[in-house]
């Protein structure tokens, strides 16, 4: 029995049972286990109804027509499909993108690629508290920029940025607006027509749904122009192809049909214990928030704490499970590269936690936390003033 107290969210989140429940049927003998490529029998066609269900789903939760969704493995690869299928495919009317110094890992070494073949891309830095402006998109755009890659919420430090303005400075120049939404879904509500996006990542494991399995919403009219980066059966549209996951899928749509119907209810709640999380550790004294304090997601706090280092307090934290970065760059002993781009220093940045909550957390869970972080951070300052 796991006694940890998870708040490790922002990583990934537990599938929730009803998601579960849904999953399962498509997994047994007596349930839709049929091949949804498979039209010619009924299995087939039943397990396409409830791929088509799910699509419309996953559409229905961010403003889109099912017609615009097309699976992935998970937002790694929708973004990789975006990118490099965007600037491939559109390579003859520009060869620069626009992007900034804090996205994904998935994203910044799509486009390490892509400079690899000979486009060029500018990196926006974010201010002090973690934010990229859309005038600064907007001073970046040339003429011959065919793309902008920006996420929604930042991983490390839940920071929102404002993407409905840099849709519609996108839209006015012509230029094509990527949005990763991984870390959004299920916090914020995502309008893809509203906010003039044209292509947007999303994955099922950080909402309550399974892992390897997600989307990429690509606008259909007009159309974008995607060049695919797998090839074979021909499936979605000839954009991604491979036998389609049907109980992944299933538990992806049940999971953001879940999402954008509890989204109100969970945030509100979360906010309420992520404000008591951080009045608990700023009481420690000599704590710091990193990234803005009110353009933010409810469930992420992202602090340093002078005087310790940070790995040293993840490992004295062995009673809940928190990260010191990213889990894409957990293997790296280096300082986080966001943090740092926020102007932190290496020091500063390696004495910094993430804490991510989510719908199973508690209050109890919370008081805890605080109880074990204050303990162990004052341990580990005696012990540094000892030395």
């Amino acid at each position: 029995m796991n006694t940890a107290i998870y708040l490790d969210y922002a990583a990934t989140t537990p599938v929730d049972p009803r998601v579960a429940e849904r999953m399962i049927e498509c997994l047994l003998p007596t349930g839709e286990h049929g091949n949804p490529s498979s039209a010619g029998h009924a299995f087939g066609r039943r397990a396409r109804a409830l791929v088509e269900k799910a699509r419309a789903q996953v559409a229905a939760s961010i403003g889109a027509r099912p017609e615009n969704i097309v699976w992935t493995s998970g937002a790694t690869e929708s973004d990789n499909l975006a990118i490099l299928g965007v600037a491939r495919f559109h390579a003859d009317r520009g060869r620069h993108i626009v992007s900034s110094r804090t996205e994904h890992k998935a994203v910044l070494d799509a486009l390490k690629q892509l400079e690899r073949e000979g486009f060029e891309v500018t990196y926006l830095k974010p201010d002090s508290q973690g934010i990229v402006h859309p005038q600064q998109v907007s001073e970046a755009l040339r003429s011959d920029t065919q793309l902008v890659s920006l996420m929604h919420v930042n991983n490390e430090t839940g920071v929102i940025n404002d993407i409905a303005a840099v849709g519609q400075l996108c839209r006015e120049r012509g230029v094509l607006f990527h949005v990763d939404a991984a870390q959004s879904v299920g916090k914020l509500p995502i309008d893809v027509q509203a906010q003039c996006v044209d292509l947007l990542s999303v994955t099922a494991h950080k909402a309550y749904g399974p892992k390897g399995i997600g989307a990429l919403y690509v606008r259909r009219q007009p159309p974008v122009g995607l060049r695919p980066i797998l090839h074979g059966g021909g499936q979605e549209s000839g954009l991604r192809s491979g036998t389609l996951a049907t109980h992944q899928i299933v538990g992806m749509g049940a999971a953001f049909e879940l999402a954008a119907a509890e989204r109100e209810a969970d945030c509100a709640r979360l906010r309420v214990l992520r404000d008591r999380l951080w009045q608990g550790l700023a009481a420690v004294g000599n704590v710091e928030l990193n990234g803005h304090p009110e353009q933010r997601v409810s469930n992420v706090l992202n602090a340093s704490f002078h005087g310790v280092e940070g790995e040293s307090l993840q490992f004295a934290l062995r009673e809940l499970a928190v990260s010191a970065g990213s889990a894409c760059s957990s293997a790296s002993e280096e300082a986080s590269y966001v943090l740092r781009a926020l102007g932190r220093s290496d020091q500063l940045a390696q004495s910094s936690l993430r804490f991510s909550l989510g719908r199973f957390t508690t209050d109890a869970e919370i008081d805890m936390a605080i109880e074990a972080v204050g303990r162990e951070v004052r341990r580990l300052r005696q012990l540094g003033n000892a030395t």
